[in-house]
């Protein structure tokens, strides 16, 4: 595997390994590398020859009070275990390098409509517009035939989606379920802020959205009671829940009452921790 840190020695790397006839996958993480990135990792070696995965803390998708300065960088170890994954290109720029000069607050910035205000959007504002920027840029310096995201980052995984679609990108985009630890807490990297008694807690979300999407299955299809009574199970288990929303699963819409494809989404706080999680339902 090599490592790289400038655009320019990104796209020669891959332009030899596109004259070499190799399918180009893309893997963008922020880093602090767990089961769940590696997985995303795998997926990507299962549909092209050559695998890029970069590492970037994107300043532009963090709120002012936000944990930007304490995300946790994890450089070494994230190159050994990319490396024991047999990824062949690591792109590790500086905010330098993405966004010129370092003024992110001067940059051309792309924004996807419907997303900033919904959902996760209402309460991190800019936080999807810096994903769509940063992940555009990607797009440009890797130019990858596919490129692979997790679910657990379900409503980004949508807005990617659609991102791709408008501007005519040629890039396939493919999602991989969420991987859990074993007693059902989603994988993620801001995990390691809980304390003890908060992890022990943390399941509760989980096991919330389960408790959902079995009320839907059996027919209750109340959508705002059901909504309502997780939100207040979530607080009555140590939360402070952002929101729990049952949507449409491919347009994240409200759902008319036909609809059967549908996901039970939420963004809940454990002390200062915010945590997101979400389950598919299939209503037959």
């Amino acid at each position: 595997m090599e490592t790289l840190t400038t655009t320019a020695a990104l796209r020669e790397r891959v332009r030899a390994q596109r004259a070499q006839g190799k399918r180009i996958a893309f893997v963008p993480t922020m880093g602090n590398l767990h089961a769940g990135h590696l997985q995303l990792v795998r997926h990507a070696k299962t549909m092209a020859e050559c695998v890029v995965v970069s590492i970037f803390v994107n300043p532009m998708q963090f709120g002012p009070n936000e944990d930007f300065a304490s995300y946790p960088r994890t450089r070494d170890a994230d190159k050994a275990v990319l490396q024991d994954e047999a990824a062949d290109l690591l792109f590790m720029p500086d905010v330098q390098e993405i966004y010129a000069g370092g003024d992110v607050g001067r940059v051309t910035r792309v924004e996807v409509p419907g997303f900033e205000g919904d959902l996760c959007g209402q309460f991190r504002p800019g936080f999807f517009t810096g994903i769509a920027t940063v992940v555009t840029g990607l797009f440009n310096r890797v130019q990858p035939d596919c490129a692979v995201f997790g679910e657990k980052d379900y409503q980004q995984l949508v807005m990617i989606k659609r991102m791709v679609r408008d501007l005519c990108m040629p890039i396939e985009v493919h999602g991989v379920a969420t991987m859990r630890e074993a007693d059902g807490l989603a994988m993620s990297s801001r995990n390691g802020y809980l304390d003890t008694a908060q992890r022990a807690r943390a399941v509760r979300l989980y096991q919330v959205l389960c408790e959902v999407k079995a009320g839907l299955e059996a027919g209750r299809r109340y959508v705002d009671v059901l909504e309502q009574q997780a939100m207040g199970h979530l607080a009555a288990a140590g939360f402070n829940p952002d929101y729990v929303s049952i949507r449409e699963q491919d347009s994240l819409k409200v759902p008319n009452p036909q609809a059967t494809q549908l996901i039970v989404l939420a963004a809940a706080r454990l002390g200062t921790t915010r945590l997101i999680d979400n389950v598919k339902i299939s209503i037959a």
